[in-house]
């Protein structure tokens, strides 16, 4: 199944060099991590310290296994020092995907198992 996961960051004003340095950092980790397929960065046009991450992994469990990593919780530590409130983590699923696996169609790309 095909997820992508929605990341909210709001950046401390006067952060944000530091804030983008580390975020590069952890896309550059993630690059190399099972199941992850892109990202991409969006700043809010109207509060440029609103930050919205989205990236696509192949499976619900490959995001998962990411978020737990060592590696990624001491980077993320790091950008939660440069920033306001809390991150919000939301993975989404594709509609059309999880209503065929509901119907017994296998989901794109789940990994064969030997």
């Amino acid at each position: 199944m095909l997820v992508k996961v929605i990341i909210k960051r709001d950046i401390t004003p006067n952060r944000e060099k530091d804030f983008f340095s580390q975020l590069k950092t952890l896309r550059f980790n993630a690059m190399d991590q099972k199941g992850y397929i892109s990202g991409e960065t969006l700043i809010c046009a109207e509060n440029t310290n609103k930050v919205v991450v989205i990236s696509q992994w192949e499976t619900l469990e490959d995001w998962n296994n990411w978020k737990t990593n060592k590696k990624r919780i001491q980077l993320d530590a790091g950008l939660s020092e440069l920033q306001d409130n809390p991150t919000i983590y939301e993975p989404y699923v594709f509609g059309k995907y999880k209503a065929a696996a509901g119907q017994g169609f296998p989901p794109p790309l789940q990994r064969q198992r030997s």
